[in-house]
């Protein structure tokens, strides 16, 4: 599909077509998706956190009795 460098943004073209923007900075591709994997990666480790909290809670509260 034919494309169009976007005037001031030289990391930037734009598809002729369907006039879409297309970044083509493949390391600043990279570096997202790295960002999304490690931001995916800390929810994941608070959610494991979350569980363990609430597993040593349940234990906590039956030791008490």
């Amino acid at each position: 599909m034919p494309r169009k460098k976007v005037e001031n943004h030289p990391s930037l073209e734009r598809e002729i077509t369907t006039n879409a923007v297309i970044n083509t900075n493949k390391d600043a591709f990279a570096a997202r998706r790295e960002q999304m994997a490690m931001r995916a990666r800390k929810e994941e480790e608070f959610e494991t956190l979350k569980a363990e909290v609430e597993e040593l809670k349940k234990i906590v509260k039956k030791l008490s009795k």
